[in-house]
C-alpha cells in the first residue's frame, strides 16, 4: 500500500513540475508543491517552506525596524490515490490558483513594501528646515502642482492588503467539497487523502520542533537588526558628514548670511542666567534640565562622556573627582569642540592634548569653587560641548552620593551632596538620569532611594545601569539583572530603563572603541538573546535619544509657564521701583559701579588742576610743623647755650649736616606722600551738593584705601632731595633786608608757639592760678601743690642768676630740696629737674624773643658781619637757612607731585577699579541698599523674560 501511494505520488510529482510549454527540466525539492513534497517525505518539515516571518513590534527609541508581515495558514489535504489519467481536474484547479495568488500576491505585496519603504527612509531623511536655502526656491515650490498628500493617501493601507490576502480555510473547505463529487475508492480520492495524511505529519513534526523554531527566528531576528542597525548607522554617519560639511561652509562665509543662534544655545543662556540669579536672590526657576546623579563611582561621567562622545572630564581611580556641579550644554555643530560660558577659547575634542588641557581646565576650576575646610562645592561650571551628531540637551553632574565620609574630607561632605543633589531634583521639571553601578549588588544602592523620595511616581525618571558587562560575568542568576531594569528590586519607579556598557574600565579607551564594544557585548549577549532586554532599552545612543526626546518634551510643556511667571514679577518690580524712586534711573550694581569709577577718575584728574601756590603752602606748612620740635630741641637750643658765636655756628652746621645726612629727606617725602593723600581723600570725600549720591561713599573709601596701600613713592626721589636740601642749608646769605626781616619774623612765631605750649604744660603741673581757682571753683592737688612750691623756689633761683646754664647741679638739687623740706614740703630730686626744664625753657624762650626784638635792626650789622658791634644775630641766620631749606623743599616736592607721582596715582587707582570691577564679591559688599537690590532684581527679570520669550518664539519656529 506505501508503494502504491509513492508510485502515484510520484506520478503527481512530475506532472506539476512540467510546464505546459514542453520544456522539460528537473525541478527541486524546494521548487515542487506543497502537496507533491508532502508525498515523496512523509517526514519533510514543513517549516523548511519559506513561511513569511511573525509581525514584530519595535518600541519607541529603538532604531531596529522590520516590515511587518502577516501569518498564512497552510491548505488542509488528505492522502488519496488517483491515475495520472484521472487527475486532471486536480491539475487545473492546482495550476489556476497557483498562477491567481502569485500574481495577486505579487501585486499587494509590492504595493505595501514600497508604501513601507517609502515611510522608512522619510522618517531618516534629516531636518533640512534651516538649508532651505541651498536648494533651489522651485523645489520647495513642487507641492503646489504635485498633491502629494493625495498621493499618499492613493496607497493602500496595512488593513486594507491584509483583507486582499486569501482565506486558506475557506480553500480547504472548497477542496474537500471537490473531493465529495470523486467516487469512492477513486484514484482522486487516494490523492486528497495522501495530502490529507502528510499535512497531518507535518503538523506532528511542527510540535516536536518548537522550541527549535523560536531560536532559530529569535537569531534570525536578532541578525535583522543588527543588519538594520548598521545601515541605520552608515545613513547617520553620511548626514552627519554632509551636514558638517553645511556647518563648515556657513563657517567660512560662502553664503554671506549670519545663521541663527541654536535653540539648545537659547536655552543654555537662558539657565545660566537663572543660575546667578538663583545664586545671589534665592529664587528658584522649574526650567527643565537633565540631573545625572549616582553614587560614587558608578558611571555618571562616563555616561555622559559616551553622550558628549568626548573623554571630556578628569578621572581617578576611586577618588572623588566631581567636586561641584558641572553644567553640560550639548549642540550640533560642525567641529567636535568645547569651551567655557567665561571663556573664549575653544578646545578641539579630536586632539589628546586639547583633550587633556581640557580635563586640568576643569579639575582646577573645581578645585578653585572649593572653599577652604569644605570638600564639595555649590558652584557650577558651565560648559559647552558641540559636535556633529549630539543630541542637542542639557545635563547636570553632580558630585556622586557618598554613604561615609572618609580622611581627608570635611565632616558635613555627605550633607552637602545631599542638599545639592536634593536643590537639583526638586524642580519639578527636571529630568532625573538615575546612574546604577550594575557591578555591584543592588541593596548597596544610595542614591535609588533619594530618588524616589524626590519623584515617587517615577514621572521624570529615567534609570541607567552601567557596567551590565561585569553584571552578567559576575552575577549567578540573570534574572536578577532583569529585575533590575525592570524597576522590580527598587521601590523608585522611573519613565524608562537603560542598560549600558561604558567600557572595558581603561581610562586610555576612545569613544569608538567603545562603542564597537558596547555593541559586541550586546550582539554577544545572553540578556538580550533571552529577551531579558528590548532592542530600545541597550546602548548609549538609544539612551540619549531617549533623554533628548524627554528633555524636550518637558521644555515644550513648562517653558510657557515659566516665562509667564517671570513676566508678573517683572511687573511687581516695576511698580515698586516707580513709588520708591520715581526719579532715579534703574541703574544695576554694574552699571552704578561705571558710573563710580567714572567720578572716582574724575576726582583724581582734578588733582592736577591744584596750583602750585596752594601745593608749596602745604608741603612747607606741613614740614615745618613735623621737623620744628627737631630744630628747636635738637639744633636750637643746645647751640644757643654756647659761649660765643663761632661756637654756636659750628654746632648748627654739624646739626644740620647729620640732620640732612639722616632724618629730613626722608621725612620730606613722608610729609608730600601724605599732602598727597589728604588731597586725595578731600576730593573724594567732598560732597557735591545735590548731585552727590551717597551710594558711592563706601566705594570711595574702599579705593581710596586701597589705592593708598599700593602707592609707593619715587625712591630715587630722597637722594635727589638730600643734595637739594644741603646746599640750601649751606647758604648763609641774606640778600636784603625784606628776606631778613621774614626770617625775624618767622622765628618770632616759632618762639611764641614754643613758649605757648611751654606755659600750657607748666599749668598743667602746678595746677590753676588763683584767679582759676575763684571763678571755677576747682583747686590744686597735692602734687600739684608740691610742683608749686617747688617752681616758686627755681624761680628765685633764676632771678638770682640770669645767665644761669640750662642744667641744674647737683649740689643745687639739694640746696633746693632742703630749703622745700624746711617749709614742709618733701619732695623728689626727679621732680626738681623735671619742672626745672620747663621753668629753664620758658625763661629761654622769652629772653630769645627779647633778642629777636632786638635784631630786628640787625640787618646792618649783619652785612658788615657784626664788626664792631656788640649785637649778634646769629641765631636769626639759622632760622633764615631753616626757612629757605623749606621753601627749596616744598618747591620740589611739588615738582614731583604733578610731574610723576599725581600720574603714577591715577594709575593705582585704575588698576583698583579695574581689579573691583572683575571681583563680584567686593561690588556686592561695596555697592549695598535696597536701591541697588531692586534694580539688580529688575535687570536679571527683564533679561531672563526676554530671553525665555526669543526662545519660545524660536521653538515655536521650529515646530
Amino acid at each position: 500500500m506505501w508503494r502504491t501511494r509513492a508510485a502515484a505520488a510520484c506520478v503527481i510529482c512530475r506532472s506539476l513540475a512540467n510546464t505546459s510549454y514542453g520544456i522539460k527540466r528537473k525541478s527541486s525539492l524546494q521548487n515542487l508543491h506543497l502537496v507533491s513534497r508532502s508525498i515523496h517525505h512523509p517526514y519533510y518539515p514543513s517549516s523548511k517552506f519559506q513561511r513569511p516571518p511573525l509581525r514584530i513590534s519595535i518600541q519607541l527609541f529603538s532604531s531596529l525596524n522590520r516590515l511587518p508581515l502577516h501569518k498564512t495558514k497552510l491548505l488542509n489535504v488528505k492522502h488519496g490515490y488517483q491515475a495520472h489519467r484521472n487527475f486532471w481536474l486536480a491539475r487545473l484547479a492546482s495550476r489556476l490558483l497557483r498562477v491567481r495568488y502569485l500574481i495577486l500576491g505579487s501585486a499587494v505585496g509590492g504595493g505595501y513594501t514600497a508604501k513601507k519603504t517609502f515611510e522608512q527612509w522619510k522618517d531618516m531623511i534629516p531636518d533640512l528646515e534651516d538649508y532651505k536655502w541651498i536648494v533651489p526656491d522651485f523645489i520647495w515650490e513642487l507641492d503646489e502642482f504635485v498633491d502629494f498628500e493625495k498621493l499618499l493617501k492613493s496607497l493602500p493601507d496595512a488593513d486594507d492588503l491584509a483583507k486582499l490576502l486569501p482565506d486558506f480555510d475557506k480553500i480547504g473547505e472548497s477542496l474537500a467539497s471537490l473531493k465529495g463529487f470523486l467516487p469512492s475508492g477513486s484514484p482522486g480520492e487516494t490523492a486528497f487523502r495522501a495530502t490529507d495524511q502528510g499535512y497531518d505529519n507535518d503538523k506532528q513534526f511542527k510540535k516536536v520542533s518548537d522550541k527549535e523554531k523560536i531560536d532559530q527566528l529569535q537569531e534570525e531576528l536578532l541578525r535583522t537588526q543588527l543588519k538594520y542597525q548598521r545601515m541605520l548607522e552608515r545613513l547617520e554617519k553620511e548626514n552627519k558628514e554632509l551636514r558638517k560639511l553645511v556647518l563648515q561652509r556657513d563657517d567660512k562665509g560662502i553664503h554671506q548670511r549670519k545663521l541663527k543662534k541654536s535653540l539648545i544655545d537659547m536655552y543654555s543662556e537662558v539657565l545660566d542666567i537663572l543660575s546667578d540669579y538663583d545664586a545671589s536672590y534665592n529664587t528658584q526657576d522649574h526650567l527643565p534640565r537633565v540631573v545625572v546623579v549616582g553614587d560614587q563611582s558608578a558611571g555618571k561621567t562616563s555616561v555622559l562622556e559616551m553622550i558628549a562622545q568626548a573623554r571630556i572630564f578628569p578621572r581617578g581611580s576611586g577618588e572623588m573627582m566631581t567636586r561641584s556641579p558641572v553644567k553640560v550644554t550639548l549642540s550640533e555643530g560642525p567641529h567636535h569642540v568645547a569651551l567655557f560660558k567665561d571663556s573664549s577659547r575653544e578646545f578641539d575634542l579630536t586632539k589628546e592634548e586639547d583633550l587633556a588641557a581640557l580635563r586640568n581646565e576643569i579639575e582646577i576650576r573645581m578645585r578653585k569653587s572649593v572653599k577652604e575646610g569644605c570638600t564639595v562645592s555649590t558652584e557650577t561650571i558651565s560648559l559647552s560641548v558641540k559636535g556633529p551628531g549630539l543630541q542637542r540637551m542639557v545635563l547636570v553632574d553632580l558630585p556622586g552620593v557618598i554613604s561615609t565620609v572618609t580622611s581627608g574630607m570635611a565632616p558635613d561632605t555627605k550633607e552637602t551632596i545631599f542638599s545639592i543633589s536634593k536643590a537639583y531634583m526638586q524642580n519639578p521639571n527636571a529630568i532625573i538620569l538615575c546612574i546604577q553601578d550594575g557591578s555591584v549588588d543592588a541593596e548597596r544602592s544610595i542614591v535609588t532611594d533619594l530618588v524616589s523620595q524626590m519623584d515617587p511616581q517615577g514621572k521624570r525618571t529615567i534609570f541607567v545601569l552601567t557596567k551590565v558587562d561585569l553584571a552578567e560575568k559576575n552575577v549567578a542568576s540573570p534574572n536578577r539583572i532583569q529585575q533590575i531594569i525592570e524597576g522590580k528590586l527598587f521601590p523608585m519607579k522611573a519613565l524608562g530603563y537603560f542598560a549600558v556598557v561604558t567600557g572595558k574600565g581603561n581610562s586610555s579607551e576612545s569613544i569608538e572603541s567603545i562603542k564597537e564594544y558596547e555593541e559586541e557585548f550586546f550582539q554577544n549577549s545572553k540578556l538580550l538573546k533571552t529577551s531579558m532586554l528590548k532592542a530600545h532599552q541597550v546602548t548609549t545612543k538609544n539612551l540619549s535619544l531617549a533623554v533628548s526626546d524627554c528633555f524636550w518634551k518637558m521644555v515644550r510643556e513648562s517653558v510657557e509657564q515659566q516665562a509667564d511667571a517671570f513676566k508678573a514679577t517683572r511687573f511687581n518690580l516695576e511698580t515698586e521701583w516707580k513709588n520708591n524712586y520715581p526719579r532715579l534711573r534703574e541703574l544695576d550694581r554694574n552699571e552704578l559701579f561705571e558710573k563710580a569709577k567714572n567720578e572716582i577718575l574724575d576726582e583724581v584728574i582734578s588733582l592736577t588742576q591744584v596750583t602750585p601756590k596752594h601745593w608749596e603752602e602745604m608741603l612747607e606748612k606741613t614740614l615745618w610743623e613735623r621737623v620744628s620740635t627737631h630744630v628747636i630741641e635738637n639744633i636750637y637750643l643746645p647751640a644757643a647755650q654756647t659761649a660765643n658765636s663761632g661756637t654756636f655756628n659750628t654746632t648748627v652746621d654739624i646739626k644740620l649736616k647729620q640732620w640732612t645726612d639722616k632724618q629730613l629727606p626722608n621725612k620730606a617725602v613722608e610729609v608730600a606722600w601724605e599732602t598727597l593723600q589728604e588731597e586725595f581723600s578731600r576730593f573724594m570725600t567732598e560732597k557735591k551738593g545735590k548731585e552727590h549720591d551717597d551710594i558711592f561713599d563706601k566705594l570711595k573709601q574702599a579705593v581710596k584705601e586701597e589705592t593708598i596701600k599700593r602707592h609707593k613713592w619715587n625712591e630715587r626721589a630722597e637722594d635727589s632731595l638730600r643734595v637739594i636740601q644741603h646746599n640750601a642749608l649751606e647758604d648763609r646769605s641774606i640778600s636784603d633786608k625784606q628776606q631778613w626781616d621774614a626770617a625775624i619774623h618767622f622765628m618770632e612765631e616759632t618762639l611764641q608757639s614754643r613758649l605757648k605750649d611751654t606755659e600750657s604744660v607748666i599749668e598743667d603741673m602746678v595746677g590753676p592760678d588763683w584767679k582759676k581757682r575763684w571763678l571755677h571753683w576747682v583747686g590744686r592737688t597735692k602734687e600739684q601743690n608740691i610742683r608749686n612750691e617747688t617752681k616758686n623756689e627755681l624761680e628765685k633761683l633764676i632771678k638770682c642768676n640770669e645767665d644761669h646754664p640750662a642744667y641744674l647741679a647737683n649740689d643745687e638739687v639739694t640746696t633746693v630740696r632742703k630749703n622745700l623740706e624746711a617749709r614742709g614740703v618733701a619732695v623728689d630730686p626727679c621732680l626738681i629737674k623735671d619742672t626745672w626744664h620747663q621753668i629753664y625753657r620758658r625763661f629761654f624762650l622769652k629772653s630769645a624773643l627779647n633778642h629777636c626784638n632786638l635784631c630786628r635792626r640787625g640787618f646792618y650789622y649783619y652785612q658788615r658781619h657784626f664788626v664792631d658791634s656788640e649785637l649778634e644775630c646769629n641765631d636769626v641766620v639759622l632760622f633764615w637757612r631753616i626757612q629757605r631749606m623749606l621753601a627749596i623743599t616744598a618747591n620740589t616736592l611739588r615738582q614731583q607731585l604733578t610731574n610723576t607721582e599725581v600720574r603714577r596715582l591715577e594709575k593705582n587707582v585704575k588698576e583698583v577699579l579695574e581689579d573691583f570691577a572683575e571681583d563680584n564679591d567686593k561690588k556686592v559688599m561695596l555697592l549695598t541698599g535696597k536701591r541697588v537690590q531692586l534694580a539688580e532684581d529688575l535687570k536679571k527679570v527683564r533679561e531672563i523674560q526676554e530671553k525665555l520669550e526669543a526662545f519660545i518664539e524660536a521653538l515655536h519656529q521650529e515646530k
